[in-house]
């Protein structure tokens, strides 16, 4: 019999909602499979393992009381360490907050448990999720499961590890710029950057907005369906949350795929190392072989760069402005960068950002009209070297600053567009490869489809170095 810790969130849900195993026991072997190899990968950094045996507990009763169950009912979660969480140290990956105790459980975490997670603990994250590559003063650098010397990308690094690594069954995270699909991508998981609106968050300085959104990771299509039933939803403080339950997801059936119609690009016109293409070449062959309609072409994004910079460093000022004021030294290098980014722009360029996207995200309506899908690479390069903190060049090509690497993500978000990173391929030297779908406006769902029918068609797997 398969190892419980090895076991799908399907699988696991179905097995504790029957009897076939408890709470507990699903518990205490998730457990016991991070006290063999998070140490070696530091992916989970704060451990609550009374007050997750107390919960698995009260899910075992409610099963013998007859209760109704949530989605998620019985199965073990790490929040990400920027989700609050109430009696569990919450600290952003930050000096600042390194002994903070939330009272209170953010959005996430509350839809999560009232779906019946049992929360055992949090996931590292870099400083204030600033950067795809997970490590922090607080608790140091998260590594790849598939090479220990690599970066596991971020912000989301430490779910995507601590799910590759078979840590956990499912895992919450969060995406500004690829925070979601980067760490999936290099850690040959599945990561879901919904449309803006279908995940809300709170609390939330900038309910309006977007740009940031919560989402989640998993080992497969169908697990990570099973956890937008939870946290999918509107909420009335959250004025552009989509109104379409999380029920939603409740279904993710078969889909045929021929005659859907995929706009491919290898690049986005942006440079990619040789590794990335190479991998991914295959990509549009064995879409046609499937059945799509494949063309290689791209929605106009000329002046998503200028848009996502300009609104991320908005973004920042606001969320870590006050304490740049008044900690500034304490304070990440490139966190204080994006404050000062947003400081050194005019209210005028705001505006002119804002315009901007307003008509970007017109013209990516207009290029959906003719396709059904767009496929890129999710990421420009492979897991690069842990001691670096962000990649300088690409594929020759100088970065200008500490997010140009990870653009064929950050221009994609500012299409509003659901996106998807599955895996795809590895390298010669072992190295995950993920391809990035995305999906129409709010087409989440039909995107999950879509991405289930390739996952049930090409499905790299290969074990990780804590297996191997």
């Amino acid at each position: 019999m398969t190892e419980l810790f090895r076991r799908s969130a399907v699988d696991l849900a179905g097995m504790i909602r029957s009897r076939e195993v408890s709470a507990r026991e699903v518990l205490d072997s998730c457990l016991a499979r991070i006290d063999a190899v998070n140490p070696a990968l530091n992916a989970i950094v704060t451990l609550a393992p009374e007050i997750a045996h107390h919960r698995a507990a009260d899910a075992d009763q409610a099963i013998a009381d007859g209760d109704e169950l949530g989605p998620l009912h019985g199965l073990p979660v790490a929040h990400k360490d920027l989700e609050l969480t109430a009696g569990i140290r919450t600290t952003m990956g930050s000096p600042l907050f390194a002994d903070f105790v939330p009272k209170e459980d953010g959005l996430i975490a509350q839809r999560m448990r009232a779906a019946g997670a049992v929360v055992l603990g949090k996931t590292n994250t870099p400083e204030f999720g600033a950067g795809s590559h997970t490590f922090n003063e607080v608790f140091g650098r998260t590594m790849n499961p598939y090479d220990l010397s690599r970066t596991c990308g971020g912000s989301s690094g430490g779910a995507a590890v601590a799910l590759a690594a078979d840590m956990i069954p499912i895992a919450d995270g969060s995406d500004m710029g690829g925070s979601l699909r980067n760490p999936a991508a290099f850690c040959n998981v599945v990561g879901l950057r919904p449309s803006y609106g279908r995940v809300p968050a709170w609390p939330n300085r900038t309910p309006w907005s977007g740009l940031g959104t919560s989402g989640v990771l998993a080992r497969s299509v169908d697990d990570l369906a099973l956890q937008m039933q939870a946290v999918a939803g509107p909420d009335p403080r959250v004025p552009i949350s989509l109104p379409e339950p999380g029920s939603v997801f409740a279904t993710i059936d078969d889909l045929d795929l021929a005659g859907v119609r995929v706009a491919w690009t290898p690049d986005l016109g942006l440079p990619i190392d040789t590794d990335v293409r190479d991998a991914l070449a295959f990509v549009p062959d064995r879409l046609a072989e499937l059945g799509c309609h494949v063309a290689e072409a791209m929605p106009d994004l000329h002046d998503a760069r200028d848009i996502f910079q300009t609104l991320r460093a908005w973004h920042f000022d606001i969320s870590t402005g006050e304490l740049y004021d008044e900690r500034r030294d304490q304070l990440k290098d490139t966190v204080r960068w994006n404050v000062e980014a947003a400081r050194n722009r005019t209210m005028h360029e705001h505006a002119q950002a804002t315009v901007a996207h307003g008509a970007l995200i017109e013209r990516v309506r207009a290029f959906f009209v003719d396709y059904d899908v767009l496929a890129l690479p999710t990421t420009q390069v492979t897991p690069f070297d842990i001691t670096l903190d962000w990649p300088r060049t690409v594929e020759g090509v100088e970065m200008e600053t500490y997010i140009d690497w990870m653009r064929v993500c950050s221009d994609i978000t500012v299409t509003g567009c659901p996106a998807i990173s599955m895996p795809a391929a590895f390298t010669p030297d072992g190295l995950p490869v993920g391809v990035q779908f995305v999906g129409r406006p709010r087409g989440d769902v039909e995107l999950l489809r879509f991405a289930r029918a390739w996952e049930r068609a090409v499905s790299p797997t290969r074990a990780t170095v804590v297996d191997s």
